[in-house]
């Protein structure tokens, strides 16, 4: 299979400070120009790949990530981009013409605990239902994605998600990744039982259009295709980070044979849908 999904985490730095973050990147220093991100573009679109999802970090930090979002849509490419929302009024401002999907990372629908998982400093949840309304407003499709750890897997999202009405809500199991999140996460990891017990309670929104999009520890190792903001493939299916050599340097199909992707794993966990950019109304 070609890597027709692809998450660029371009840009290093957050403004924010998730105390479970797995992709931190402390053994990374810099990042791609804009002409060899460019370059990086055209040749995943030639190796077959439909999406790019920018990633981080946090991507809209990086100065020129609408430069980015413009030239992928120019090579044909589904532009995506995963984002806790601090700075994207001032992207859709500018950029929202070149943009099909957002998704906005909220972890709980209770201030007080989305500010002890580190999002934002107590009206993150606030602003996220303004975001969404504001992206509903520019027609860009839009995901819901939410970490479940020990202090969020009893708590009840339903009323927060049927106000925001996302298409896809993405639902992870928090994960540990040796030299990532060491030393921070540990306190709150949960059995598989336990985020089992979280995604039952909301099940009853997909008969309400939301698609719940469940992905265990187990699910998600391996099952992504990632790039580095140095323009490395990785690949965390070891539970720590493997890297490529730079894909600038040896290719998309030599640098994508030297790290672990499980195709399977990426169209069980629903890697694949309809991702057009048509704006479906929820």
């Amino acid at each position: 299979m070609q890597p027709i999904s692809v998450n660029f985490h371009l840009w290093k730095p957050c403004n924010y400070r998730c105390i479970f973050c797995y992709e931190t990147m402390p053994d990374i220093q810099g990042h791609l120009s804009l002409n060899d991100s460019f370059h990086l573009l055209k040749l995943l679109r030639e190796a077959g790949c439909q999406k790019i999802n920018f990633a981080g970090g946090e991507p809209t930090l990086c100065p020129y990530l609408g430069e980015l979002l413009a030239a992928a849509r120019r090579l044909g490419l589904v532009t995506s981009l995963v984002t806790n929302g601090a700075r994207l009024s001032q992207l859709l401002a500018s950029h929202a013409h070149n943009i099909d999907w957002v998704a906005l990372s909220v972890d709980s629908a209770d201030e007080l605990t989305s500010q002890r998982l580190g999002r934002g400093t107590g009206n993150h949840v606030k602003f996220s239902i303004n975001l969404f309304d504001l992206l509903h407003q520019h027609q860009i499709r839009v995901k819901l994605n939410t970490v479940i750890t020990r202090l969020n897997y009893q708590e009840n999202m339903s009323e927060f998600v049927r106000q925001v009405r996302p298409e896809r809500w993405k639902i992870f199991q928090v994960l540990a990744i040796k030299g990532q999140n060491d030393g921070l996460v540990e306190d709150l990891l949960i059995s598989t039982e336990k985020f089992q017990i979280f995604i039952k309670r909301h099940q009853f929104l997909e008969s309400e259009g939301v698609k719940l999009v469940a992905e265990t520890n187990q699910l998600m190792q391996g099952s992504y295709v990632m790039i580095d903001p140095l323009g490395r493939f990785f690949s965390d299916a070891k539970g720590y980070h493997e890297y490529s050599q730079p894909i600038l340097q040896v290719g998309v199909d030599v640098a994508l044979s030297q790290v672990q992707w499980y195709k399977d794993k990426f169209v069980d966990r629903g890697g694949i849908y309809n991702w057009g950019s048509q704006y479906i109304p929820t």
